[in-house]
């Protein structure tokens, strides 16, 4: 989880971003270059500033000839940018409260990597897991009414077990946070007479 600005901006570039991802295997200067198809010094100086941000390490010195040649890793499989990142404009459920708006669903969705991405960090400094459960699927409304009617089912569904399960006065108790959204696909369907 990127939280630092720069840090941000760093991972953002293309050069280095391949670098990255490249970097899930540890590899030098030298054998980078020979992949992403640039000189061994700029592949050096992307990854100097690669580490000085912590995104990448150094797992490795070895001697080859008159040199020394750094063996680096990516310090992550993959990385998210957390709205943090962002802080003085990252969306906020606050500033937009219509629940059916667009706004309020990437502002949702902003805390939720925000607190994910927390509770990530902290789990795996403390070498822990963390108790998280998600649902994905896809569902074809046959009409707007249809979708609406869904999502006042649903919201009295999720209503109903959180009444069920909650309890205010369990004295070892831990809070969650529940997220559940509908939003169209971003999959494009063409109608038959496109797909000719």
């Amino acid at each position: 989880m990127i939280e630092d600005p720069a840090a941000a901006e760093v991972s953002l570039d293309p050069v280095r971003a391949r670098l990255l991802a490249e970097l899930s295997e540890p590899g030098s200067a030298a054998m980078l270059a020979a992949k992403v198809g640039l000189p061994r010094q700029k592949v050096n100086y992307h990854l100097k500033t690669l580490e000085a941000h912590g995104l990448v390490e150094m797992i490795e010195e070895r001697r080859k000839g008159n040199v020394n040649e750094r063996i680096m890793r990516a310090t992550a499989a993959s990385y998210v940018i957390s709205p943090i990142a962002l802080a003085s404009v990252q969306p906020d459920p606050a500033r937009s409260p219509d629940q059916l708006s667009a706004s309020w669903l990437l502002a949702v969705a902003s805390r939720l990597v925000r607190d994910v991405g927390a509770l990530i960090t902290g789990a795996a400094k403390a070498r822990k897991r963390v108790a998280t459960f998600a649902i994905d699927g896809e569902v074809r409304f046959a009409s707007a009414a249809d979708r609406a009617a869904f999502a006042t089912e649903l919201a009295g569904a999720v209503q109903a077990l959180v009444s069920k399960y909650h309890d205010q006065s369990a004295e070892h108790g831990r809070d969650h946070r529940i997220v559940v959204a509908v939003h169209p696909s971003t999959t494009v369907h063409l109608s038959p007479k496109e797909e000719r």
